[in-house]
């Protein structure tokens, strides 16, 4: 990797602001002075510091975001905000993106990542990672509704769902409801409902596989990832 990229990427500056760092002599490859913004340097292997202090390089970043409704999930949008828009400098630096999504009506868990293949792994069907929602639903959820979501309803246009995990919190005109399902099709929850005769009315996604949205986040607050949480997500059954 160049130096001048390598830098730029950790938050040292752009392109252009560290070449003019480097051409002060400051930075150092394993205890040697470099200047050129070209030379190419071991991240993994070779020691980068700047005035003695040394540069630790973090190739992918995995954020947990606790998403506000109105925002949409994007990288860049000329209408909306994105959810990388609510990023501080030093994350959105790293060209992040979400994955998968969550409507822009919808709150709760969302992955941010750079990492093509952590990405990948958790939104693979043959992996089937259950994502968790919580919602508020117009209309009484009962038991028959239970047993038809764990069979599989058939969504508008003609797709049978496969088997979902439906858990009544609270049976009323106005019911809340847990649901655990394996797939991620356009608006899936929604069209769930809408299968067997019901709307939702608020949605919130809690968890991804056995891992849980942090309460302490508020709504448009996000962290990283600790490794035990990364270990978590994939875990393969």
């Amino acid at each position: 990797m160049r130096i001048d990229k390598l830098l730029a990427n950790m938050g040292y500056g752009t392109r252009k602001e560290v070449k003019k760092v480097l051409k002060t002599g400051i930075v150092q490859i394993d205890g040697e002075p470099v200047k050129d913004a070209k030379a190419q340097v071991k991240p993994e292997e070779q020691v980068v510091t700047i005035h003695g202090d040394v540069v630790h390089y973090q190739p992918y970043i995995y954020l947990m975001l606790n998403k506000p409704k109105g925002v949409i999930s994007a990288t860049e949008d000329e209408e909306h905000e994105t959810v990388i828009d609510l990023l501080a400098y030093e994350h959105a630096l790293f060209q992040p993106f979400p994955v998968g999504r969550l409507d822009k009506d919808t709150e709760g868990f969302l992955l941010i990542t750079n990492d093509g293949k952590f990405s990948h792994a958790l939104m693979s069907p043959k992996r089937h990672v259950t994502k968790t929602y919580v919602a508020v639903i117009k209309g009484e959820v009962t038991d028959e509704d239970i047993v038809a979501f764990n069979e599989g309803v058939v969504l508008d246009d003609g797709y049978l769902t496969k088997p979902a995990h439906l858990k009544i919190l609270s049976q009323a005109a106005i019911s809340e409801i847990e649901l655990t399902i394996t797939e991620g099709k356009y608006h899936q929850v929604k069209r769930m409902f809408e299968a067997v005769g019901k709307k939702v009315t608020e949605l919130k996604r809690k968890a991804i596989g056995a891992l849980e949205l942090d309460s302490t986040l508020k709504l448009g607050e996000y962290r990283e990832l600790s490794e035990e949480e990364y270990e978590l997500l994939m875990e393969r059954d």
